[in-house]
């Protein structure tokens, strides 16, 4: 008997059914880059009117002396050539008597960074600040800082130690996390080679003694400690000995 011809046959035992296709896994997403303090800071200073200066003042009297300068530009309505002053501080840890203390130290003692337009009237407004001492450069024109200057002076080296780490870090596929907290671990000593101190504890307790070495990273000094006439070597703890 023949088939009808619009009777559509079905398929054979044999014939292979197409696979249902299976939804494509989507690739993680790469993880993204730590962002570098130090360049995001380049790129905001390229922005900023005007040009970094150094001025001069007397040791102690910075913060003094930007409070004048401040008050001046004010004063005389120069605020269109003279934008920003700055006394560049860091937050460091110094070892004092023996204990780890936070201060905030001045990165240029008696030096103030001016973001300025240099011409006359500017200059004269500065240069007569009660307190600055003068422009660092020629007297006349001096030379502005680099960017590479500025960022050398206004970014914490704290935070430049923490960049470096994290880039360090990334391109090793390190824990930019543990690294970044192990470059916040270091510590600025206040012991100097050829100090002298006071051995406040062990079997040399009260003796004087002067500080051969310095080992920040054991948080150890060498020191010399005069004993029946010689000098004798011995290593102590930072808070063995103390500051004279």
């Amino acid at each position: 008997m023949s088939t009808p011809e619009n009777e559509i046959e079905s398929p054979e035992i044999g014939d292979e059914t197409p696979e249902a296709t299976q939804p494509e896994t989507a690739a993680p997403e790469a993880a993204p880059e730590p962002v570098d303090p130090v360049a995001q800071l380049r790129a905001e200073l390229r922005r900023l009117p005007g040009e970094w200066y150094v001025i001069h003042s007397y040791a102690g009297y910075e913060n003094k002396v930007k409070t004048n300068l401040e008050t001046r530009v004010q004063n005389l309505d120069v605020g269109d050539y003279i934008f920003q002053v700055e006394v560049p501080i860091e937050e460091v840890t110094e070892i004092k008597n023996g204990q780890p203390k936070k201060v905030n130290r001045k990165v240029l003692p008696g030096y103030i960074l001016v973001r300025m337009e240099l011409n006359d009237e500017s200059w004269s407004a500065v240069r007569n600040t009660p307190g600055v001492t003068g422009f660092v450069g020629m007297t006349s024109r001096p030379s502005p800082l680099t960017i590479k200057e500025v960022v050398q002076f206004l970014m914490p080296r704290a935070e430049v130690r923490k960049a470096e780490a994290a880039k360090a870090a990334a391109a090793a596929g390190e824990s930019v996390e543990a690294a970044i907290a192990a470059s916040s671990n270091l510590v600025e000593v206040d012991f100097e080679v050829g100090e002298s101190v006071t051995v406040m504890d062990g079997p040399f307790a009260t003796l004087p003694a002067s500080i051969s070495e310095v080992n920040t990273e054991q948080r150890k000094v060498k020191v010399l400690v005069s004993i029946f006439g010689r000098e004798t070597p011995v290593e102590l703890g930072f808070n063995q000995v103390e500051k004279l």
